[in-house]
């Protein structure tokens, strides 16, 4: 996803931040998830504008051409809902994007919410205990720059299986030279730092 908006702490200054076509599907839905669920608190989490209960429940991304709606428990939600379309293969998070409010369901997306929170707010909704995936295979060019790259080599190492195949999946799924050479190099940066995949960009 291109998710531009630039870091900030402020939801207000996120949203104002926002990209122009995002902007405003952003600020609409965050109206009705504030008129929906007024006890849910705001934080700025990853580039995202976060809404929390006890935990994290759901949240906004700003991006380019789209906004991205996410659920931090959506895999346990999936059955009330034919909305999410990204994250099938995640263990808890599912999401979906939307390019314009008219393609969005909000009825469906006001049940989801209400859901969220009702599984947040239920002490006794344990997650389900994490599936055994299989092993995600190492691209080939990503094994060769770690053998070149000692400081990224132990931060790839030092990390947990699920946070390496992070990295693993996103280089796998590069197709284009550029696409692949850009994420190499953030790859290798970020793992130099000791850095997960959803920190890659931070300075």
């Amino acid at each position: 996803m291109d998710c531009a908006t630039p870091k900030t702490r402020d939801p207000e200054t996120w949203l104002d931040l926002a990209p122009s076509v995002s902007q405003p599907m952003a600020r609409k839905v965050r109206r009705w998830i504030a008129n929906w669920e007024p006890d849910l608190v705001e934080s700025i989490k990853w580039n995202m504008l976060c809404f929390s209960g006890r935990k994290l429940v759901c949240a906004l991304s700003a991006c380019q051409k789209h906004l991205g709606v996410t659920f931090f428990r959506g895999t346990e939600l999936r059955g009330l809902t034919k909305l999410f379309n990204r994250g099938e293969e995640n263990l808890s998070i599912l999401s979906f994007q939307v390019r314009t409010l008219k393609d969005l369901d909000a009825r469906a997306l006001q049940r989801l919410v209400h859901a969220a929170v009702a599984l947040d707010m239920d002490e006794t909704a344990k997650p389900p205990p994490p599936k055994q995936r299989e092993q995600w295979p190492m691209p080939e060019v990503l094994a060769k720059a770690l053998r070149k790259n000692k400081p990224a080599a132990a931060g790839y190492a030092a990390l947990k299986p699920t946070y390496q195949r992070e990295y693993l999946v996103w280089i796998s799924t590069a197709k284009q030279p550029e696409t692949i050479e850009k994420r190499m190099d953030q790859t290798l940066r970020a793992l130099a730092a000791g850095r997960k995949w959803v920190q890659r960009n931070e300075a």
